[in-house]
């Protein structure tokens, strides 16, 4: 039989152990919600990180025409694999002249190139449009607000391809110094390159603007059109974005049939 003391010790031991219990659970609980909290202030460090980097990338934007917040950048966004390789040796002659003829479903466009402040950018390109690399290939990008430029030269037709090597940035200067915004005036008629962002990552994307367009000067100016072919690229904004909205497929769908780059 039991005794009363043995009782209560029994009971004082069952009460001890139930608070001990409740102790532990409740440390567990609060290093719980200490890893949550924990958590939910790295995904807001996260998505505050994320939003500066939508809202400052290149001037305030857009990368491959597929975010709504990206869309003041004629970037382009090769995957790893498309820029491993070495740029074509250089081929060109640096003190001649040579035109980019570009044959699209709207017309023909004709680039100037200037081949002595952008040597490695025209041997790229000649060096493609020898290839055929271009041909077959759709200008995937109009933008209509903010920055006004159609975008081509993507083999993937969605901004994330290139022709598996990267060359360097050139005539960063040619438009002139940057204003007090960072930014210089690419004016209509302007072909330059297209890139991720980051230095020296241009491959095969460039874009034509049909507009006054300010940016950072970091694209590589490195031909103009001729008026015909402004005339091409105007005709193709003013039928607009697929879907209504600035920047995305345009409307009227553009494919370069053929590129040449002849010396003239």
């Amino acid at each position: 039989m039991v005794s009363s003391d043995q009782r209560r010790r029994q009971l004082a031991r069952e009460k001890f152990e139930r608070q001990q219990q409740r102790r532990q659970q409740s440390r567990k609980r609060k290093q719980r919600n200490t890893v949550i909290a924990a958590a939910l202030a790295v995904m807001l460090a996260a998505g505050a990180a994320a939003y500066a980097s939508v809202g400052l990338s290149d001037g305030d934007t857009k990368a491959d025409g597929s975010s709504a917040g990206d869309s003041q950048s004629p970037s382009a966004k090769p995957s790893q694999s498309e820029s491993a390789a070495p740029e074509p040796a250089m081929s060109i002659d640096k003190r001649a002249k040579y035109s980019m003829a570009l044959t699209t479903n709207h017309g023909e466009i004709k680039i100037a190139m200037d081949a002595a402040k952008t040597p490695h950018t025209v041997n790229s390109f000649k060096s493609l449009a020898d290839k055929g690399f271009f041909n077959g290939t759709k200008c995937h990008r109009l933008t209509t607000q903010g920055i006004f430029v159609l975008q081509c030269g993507d083999p993937k037709g969605d901004g994330t391809g290139g022709p598996g090597y990267t060359i360097p940035d050139e005539n960063l200067t040619g438009l002139g110094k940057a204003g007090a915004d960072g930014k210089v005036t690419y004016p209509a008629g302007t072909v330059a390159m297209a890139n991720t962002g980051q230095p020296h990552s241009g491959g095969s994307q460039f874009f034509l603007v049909y507009k006054d367009t300010k940016l950072p000067p970091g694209y590589t100016p490195f031909g103009t059109m001729d008026a015909a072919g402004l005339k091409v690229v105007e005709d193709v904004a003013k039928g607009g974005v697929s879907g209504g909205a600035g920047d995305g497929a345009p409307t009227k769908a553009v494919t370069i049939e053929k590129a040449a780059v002849p010396k003239v």
